[in-house]
Parts: structure tokens; sequence; C-alpha cells
């Protein structure tokens, strides 16, 4: 067993060569997910977003939305008009990402009071 689990490290010595860790690179961190989730429903403009997530800053919500259409997961369309109109949405690649939002989604209301009781309990104890 120790044999399998040396050679599955070996196989991923690149960040880049594990296909978890470029899943989590594409919709990971803080915000992607979320803003991900979000565009599910729709097409949303960049102060649709922010009010959404009143929390993220305009500089981040603009890095995350250039990471994820730079990954080609979300589209973003200008329209020419005054004033300016901005849209955000999912690319035919960036569907293919629903249904493990979805299940990421479900999970997390199954066991969102779990997370946060261990959550209270390990500090209590930390």
């Amino acid at each position: 067993m120790t044999m399998k689990k040396e050679k599955k490290k070996a196989d991923c010595p690149n960040p880049l060569a594990c296909p978890v860790a470029v899943a989590v690179d594409a919709i990971g961190g803080k915000w992607k997910g979320i803003i991900f989730y979000h565009l599910i429903s729709g097409p949303c403009r960049f102060n649709e977003l922010r009010r959404i997530m009143p929390e993220i800053t305009q500089r981040v919500l603009t890095l995350q939305l250039r990471e994820l259409e730079r990954d080609g997961i979300i589209n973003r369309k200008i329209y020419h008009e005054i004033p300016p109109k901005v849209e955000y949405s999912l690319t035919p690649f960036g569907e293919t990402l629903k249904p493990i939002v979805n299940l990421l989604r479900d999970w997390g209301d199954t066991y969102k009071e779990e997370l946060l009781s261990n959550r209270v309990s390990y500090d209590k104890e930390v």
C-alpha cells in the first residue's frame, strides 16, 4: 500500500501535472467558486457581483474575473454604449463545471452545521 502512495506522489512532481491541483487552481480560492456559482443562474454585470458579495474588494473581484476569463471559464462581453456595460457569463467550457459546483453547494448545505460546530470546538481547544 505504501508503494502505491509513493508512486502516486511521484506521478505529480509538478503541480501542473496533478489533475486535482489544476482543477483547484481553476476554481479554488476564496472567491472564484462563489463568482462561478452566481454566474450559473445567468450573466451578471460587475456591480451586480459586487452587491452579491459585498466583502470582496473591487481589485480582487477584477483579478478573479480576469483569471476565470483567462482560463476560458467565463466570458466578458463589452456593450459599446454610454455608460459602458460589461457582462460576465459562463462559457460552454465553464458550463462543464456546473455539476461540480452544484455538488459542492449540496455538500455545503448538508454539512454546514457540522463544519461550523467543528470549527467552534476546535477554536475552544486551541
